[in-house]
């Protein structure tokens, strides 16, 4: 079959060339030079392939579209922001100095130690086992209320401790200012 002789590539032909400088001024204006002609491309091809749905005046109709393909551009480019941003913080953790995650972790493994049985169980069961307090209270055979005060006075005292193991000489991560002694310098 001629393809001169199809009826519907005559019209969306002639349809492209009355408004293809509108939706192009329209793409340009909502999304820039560098992504104008995909908005256009996409916007007649959404067009042919509706082509039963092409109201008498088009132009309205192929704007709206035109809008939707903007907006799944933006959504899509939102997407890839944010999986780029999740991943610059996971490389920032993952070259963190590790010097400060090993002080970090001494200061908390000692002041752990210097506290009770009783304050280490406590602090942990909340903390690392992420236990509510309810569900402490069980573990440990005690009311919400008196969990409440014994968590209060072990975070005091684990605070003290903290403070202590940070100044502490053993914890803390030491610097080397000119590089390693020789022979020669000392």
């Amino acid at each position: 079959m001629n393809e001169d002789n199809d009826p519907a590539r005559r019209r969306l032909a002639a349809i492209y060339d009355q408004h293809h400088r509108q939706v192009h001024a329209y793409a340009l204006s909502r999304a820039g030079g560098t992504l104008a002609d995909d908005v256009v491309s996409e916007t007649f091809l959404v067009a042919w392939r509706r082509f039963g749905e092409l109201p008498a005046d088009p132009l309205p109709w192929l704007l709206g579209i035109a809008r939707r393909v903007i907006f799944s551009g933006y959504r899509k480019e939102a997407r890839q922001a944010s999986i780029a941003a999740q991943m610059q913080v996971w490389v920032q953790e993952a070259t963190r100095d590790v010097a400060e995650g090993v002080a970090e972790k001494a200061a908390t493994l000692m002041a752990l130690a210097q506290l009770s049985d009783q304050d280490r169980e406590l602090l942990t069961l909340l903390a690392w086992h992420g236990l509510s307090a309810a569900e402490a209270a069980k573990v440990i055979g005690c009311s919400r209320a008196t969990l409440f005060v014994r968590l209060h006075r072990a975070r005091k005292r684990y605070e003290q401790a903290i403070a202590d193991a940070e100044r502490s000489p053993s914890t803390r991560p030491r610097r080397v200012i000119d590089g390693p002694r020789t022979a020669q310098a000392r």
